[in-house]
């Protein structure tokens, strides 16, 4: 662990004697000045040398390739761009509002505005669907009841929310594309993907022509009419995820190493191993370029994990990105998980099988590293451990009384015959924290063979997976004792929940597709279930949303609403058709939830371009409540709505 502070004041950039200068005044200052203790799992490397020694032989077991096989990755966040050559409707520019709605349920009144102090406070408002409260996530929207920063079309959104009619104040263009972002006050981290390669790539891996880098942008919102770029920080490689816990980020990103010839193995640099970072600041005008963490703070596994760069930054977002902590580890990175205490970050563990090409690989295996992050200003590395299976996604961990439950789905096995020798199954393992190793207390298996994990949602000592192939086992787990977790019911029914989510101390709302009996989708469906009884779950209500239907809420939790002040559940919604009397739908529905009831409450969509032909609607990727009004974004705007009913109220274009 380094922790690395950019002194903008201290000099001036340019000629040999100040880059030294620049380069002592920038030397890595430990936090802690005691000895670094080894954990038992990791090491460190003693050297550059010793680190570029260690990759050379690797990389030249590969002909000078990566060393590291593909890795499945989870779906990429969804991005809100508009088509090319589609022109702003003339519904837009009069504000006018398409709406699809049902009749309405009575709801719980809105929270009416609360004076405070002679101001008025901003009214309740929601927040991005995370997994763990007090741990917020990257999104494309963020609200503090009073103003909404949104990314759409490539631009940075800040929109006036106290007034009768949102107003969009400021906008400022954001490089790269996959643009997220996480507000701290009057400050935004917007992460993206920006490509060091032939210009208009668009990809988060090495290509031949180039790595794609991942760009931080430190971005003031104090004044709303001009935000504005304050430091930007670039390296090599793929963002993976990030989390902010108070006023301190966490960014993790994976760096694979460059591409080397064979025969120019024996002659590759550190840098081709490990990245620099490179530091913009308009403040002071400078730009700082150093490695992305010291080579004696670079760790390994003691087994070979690929040539992969895990690197975790710490930042806290009160002083900038000039103020930074940086842990490394040689290995790939592909999920993250955290808890307010802890960092995980998991991925496929590497198969000397795979290598080779010979022989029967021995079985897919996850490798998790966890980190503490307790501190504010720095996250610490504390212990490594591997589980068998893959991991679907974040909600496949849950870290609880110091303990980390983990679903994983193990791969059917093969002989090299091509005959299926063990079919697929999921588990859930618990791990404990024991000198540096992560070591398994409990587990229990069984479940869904021949499936693989859909859903998985841990809640204290419960837990529910849902498997699937042709019909949805929904499996509830007894965790209170962590050296025996067992099943203790399962339900099964046609389709599958793709995202689970509570809406109630015995109640969960599951988000996935129909399907026929024999596995065959059918369309988006809502599923609500009664699990009081962990025995004997059962679903007491279902919402068919259409056939041929999806939602995006299947992939992207965070395009999923429950606003908990009215039993309101909002999904984008789509539906495609090939019929020309039929143009299907593009928009969001909404949903009332009872206690054993599913109503749905309306459906909206945005104004269609009129240069789209036919005319289609743009997709909604988000929805947000504040006070007693309901809000959903597009890339082409953003749409009110009354919270009670979903009655259309206006229509705010980006353009």
């Amino acid at each position: 662990m380094t922790t690395m502070r950019f002194k903008e004041g201290a000099c001036r950039a340019g000629g040999a004697a100040t880059t030294l200068a620049l380069l002592a005044a920038l030397a890595p200052v430990h936090a802690d000045a005691a000895p670094r203790k080894r954990v038992p799992r990791l090491q460190a490397f003693d050297s550059c040398p010793a680190l570029v020694d260690y990759a050379r032989t690797n990389a030249a077991r590969f002909g000078g390739g990566t060393g590291v096989p593909t890795r499945a990755a989870e779906p990429q966040p969804q991005v809100l761009i508009a088509p090319s050559l589609i022109a702003p409707s003339q519904a837009q520019a009069q504000g006018q509002v398409q709406a699809d709605s049902a009749p309405a349920t009575a709801g719980a009144p809105a929270p009416s505005v609360a004076a405070d102090g002679g101001r008025e406070a901003a009214p309740a408002f929601s927040g991005t669907n995370i997994q763990e409260a007090g741990v917020d996530e990257l999104d494309i929207i963020k609200t503090d009841g009073r103003r909404i920063v949104a990314i759409a079309n490539e631009q940075l959104l800040v929109i006036d929310a106290t007034g009768p009619a949102p107003v969009l104040r400021g906008r400022l263009a954001l490089p790269g594309f996959g643009h997220q972002l996480l507000v701290r006050g009057d400050t935004a981290l917007v992460t993206a993907s920006v490509s060091s390669g032939a210009p208009g790539l668009r990809s988060s891996i090495s290509t031949p022509e180039g790595p794609s880098s991942t760009q931080l942008s430190e971005i003031s919102l104090a004044n709303p009419a001009a935000p504005a770029v304050r430091r930007s920080l670039t390296l090599r490689g793929a963002l993976v995820d990030a989390r902010l816990t108070g006023g301190t980020a966490r960014v993790v990103i994976t760096s694979p190493p460059q591409r080397v010839e064979p025969d120019a193995v024996e002659k590759a640099g550190l840098r081709t191993w490990v990245p620099k970072t490179v530091l913009r600041s308009r403040i002071s005008g400078r730009k700082f370029t150093r490695g992305v963490v010291p080579c004696d703070d670079v760790r390994r596994p003691k087994a070979f994990s690929g040539l992969d760069l895990l690197s975790v930054l710490t930042f806290d977002l009160d002083r900038g990105l000039f103020s930074v902590d940086r842990d490394a580890i040689l290995a790939g990175a592909q999920t993250v998980y955290a808890s307010p205490d802890s960092l995980y970050v998991a991925s496929r563990a590497y198969s000397r099988a795979v290598e080779t090409g010979t022989g029967v690989p021995e079985g897919t295996r996850t490798q998790i590293h966890r980190y503490d992050a307790r501190g504010t200003e720095n996250t610490t590395y504390r212990a490594t451990g591997e589980v068998p299976g893959f991991v679907l996604n974040q909600y496949s961990m849950s870290e609880h009384q110091d303990r980390l439950r983990v679903a994983t789905t193990s791969e059917p096995m093969w002989f090299p015959d091509g005959d299926q020798a063990q079919d697929s199954e999921s588990r859930v393992t618990v791990l404990k924290e024991d000198a540096g190793r992560l070591n398994a207390v409990g587990s229990v298996g069984g479940l869904g063979k021949g499936e693989r994990i859909f859903a998985v949602r841990f809640l204290g000592d419960r837990g529910y997976v849902v498997t699937f192939r042709q019909t949805d086992p929904l499996y509830t787990l007894d965790l209170s004792d962590p050296t025996a977790p067992k099943v203790r019911g399962e339900l099964k029914i046609l389709g599958y929940s793709a995202y689970l989510h509570p809406v109630g101390e015995d109640r969960l709302l599951g988000v996935g597709q129909d399907a026929t009996a024999a596995g065959r989708t059918t369309g988006a469906q809502l599923s609500l279930f009664d699990v009081s009884d962990a025995a004997a779950p059962k679903r007491v209500a279902q919402a068919s949303l259409g056939s041929g239907s999806s939602t995006q809420a299947e992939f992207d939790p965070h395009a999923f609403l429950f606003w908990n002040l009215t039993r309101l559940t909002v999904v984008p919604l789509e539906r495609y058709s090939s019929s020309e009397t039929d143009p299907g739908f593009a928009g969001a529905v909404g949903f009332r939830v009872g206690a054993n009831t599913l109503s749905e409450v309306g459906r909206l969509s945005h104004p269609a371009p009129v240069a789209a032909e036919p005319p289609r609607s743009p997709p909604i990727g988000r929805s947000l409540v504040i006070g007693s009004r309901l809000y959903t974004l597009s890339y082409d705007g953003l749409l009110t709505a009354d919270l009670d009913d979903m009655v259309p109220l206006g229509f705010t274009p980006f353009k």
